[in-house]
């Protein structure tokens, strides 16, 4: 099989070695640069990849996706469409070729989004940019996903392979908040870029914005989606809290928990809320609630806060508020199992076992 990788990019110099030694399992490597003043063409065209330079305007980053996707040769069976701030696993083409059948269009795989300051993988869901050179295209301003144009039904397949995000945190994503406002003023009905919008609003503390927005995104008769939905009725208690009104964002976070029961993180955010009030019997049982649930969705609305060693940390400080020192200390030592390296955890153990003993 003919397998193309191909990618767009804009001032990557730190990441073109890394990325290129990720992907040169391809046939072949195409990058659209978008106006890079630093060394990034350079690197890449001595590497080895074909580097075309383009300059988007209005930036769009499904405009720019699908002209690098025209720089792929068209006897490409698959390409790879992998940023430069990610990193595959060795034996990824491998891994590839051996699943994929004839009829297949289309792939999903594990996508580690972010790790802490151990390297522990943090946010993990399932993406699907690896494709047929045909009846794809990119759409959407900012937060873009593959749309399928042929007319044939198709088949997916779940590939054994990870991609991982190291992204530069020090890079400007100003211009998503305006791009996701394009995205719902293209397509108001659209759900997931009304959720994203709602979304976005609240990391830039526009309270009100933001609970408007994801109001809006409750009322779309395609926003079916519960896990999505329970994340916009969380959001929603985050601004009320933002917005000094603790009573209000208790409400949307049990409507959040009615939604979607299955998914950890409206039980942590209740059980912190709780916390935070002093209410320790109340973040007691929403901490168990959550710990109740044993199996983590591969999605992108999964929080690695629910499923790292927060809930039992948290847990454990609300048991050792009430007086219940020798189940603080059960609970602490599972948070320690779970990040042994944490130096604030391990001086509560020798405390909490002082307490117990005492």
């Amino acid at each position: 099989m003919k397998i193309y990788v191909y990618a767009i990019s804009k001032n990557e110099q730190k990441f073109c070695k890394r990325w290129y030694d990720s992907v040169k399992e391809a046939d072949g490597v195409y990058v659209l640069d978008t106006g890079s003043e630093d060394e990034t063409v350079k690197i890449l065209s001595q590497a080895g990849a074909v580097v075309k330079t383009e300059i988007i305007n209005p930036w769009r980053f499904d405009t720019a996706r699908n002209r690098s996707l025209a720089l792929v040769p068209e006897d490409a069976d698959i390409c790879v469409c992998c940023d430069l701030d990610e990193v595959f696993d060795k034996g990824w083409r491998a891994a590839l070729e051996k699943v994929w059948k004839k009829g297949i269009k289309q792939a999903y795989y594990r996508y580690v989004w972010s790790h802490d300051e151990t390297g522990r993988e943090g946010h993990v869901f399932f993406i699907e940019k690896i494709h047929t050179r045909r009846d794809f295209e990119w759409v959407h301003p900012v937060h873009e996903v593959l749309k399928y144009t042929g007319r044939e039904p198709y088949s997916k397949i779940n590939l054994p392979i990870t991609l991982h995000h190291y992204p530069d945190e020090k890079k400007s994503r100003s211009s998503y908040l305006g791009l996701l406002e394009l995205s719902v003023k293209e397509q108001p009905e659209d759900d997931r870029n009304m959720h994203y919008l709602g979304r976005e609003y609240m990391y830039k503390g526009l309270w009100e914005k933001s609970i408007e927005t994801l109001k809006r995104h409750l009322s779309l008769k395609s926003a079916i989606w519960a896990d999505e939905r329970c994340a916009s009725m969380r959001y929603i208690a985050k601004d009320y809290l933002g917005l000094g009104q603790v009573r209000e964002a208790l409400r949307w976070l049990y409507r959040a928990i009615a939604e979607a029961p299955y998914l950890r993180e409206p039980y942590v955010d209740t059980a912190t809320l709780f916390y935070t009030q002093k209410n320790y019997y109340g973040a007691i049982h929403f901490c168990l609630e959550a710990l109740d649930i044993a199996e983590r969705p591969q999605s992108y609305i999964s929080e690695p806060r629910a499923w790292n060693e927060y809930p039992y940390d948290l847990l454990s400080y609300s048991l050792y508020s009430v007086g219940n020192y020798e189940k603080a200390l059960f609970y602490l030592e599972k948070a320690i199992e779970l990040n042994p390296t944490d130096s604030r955890l391990k001086g509560n153990l020798e405390f909490f076992r002082q307490k117990v003993n005492a």
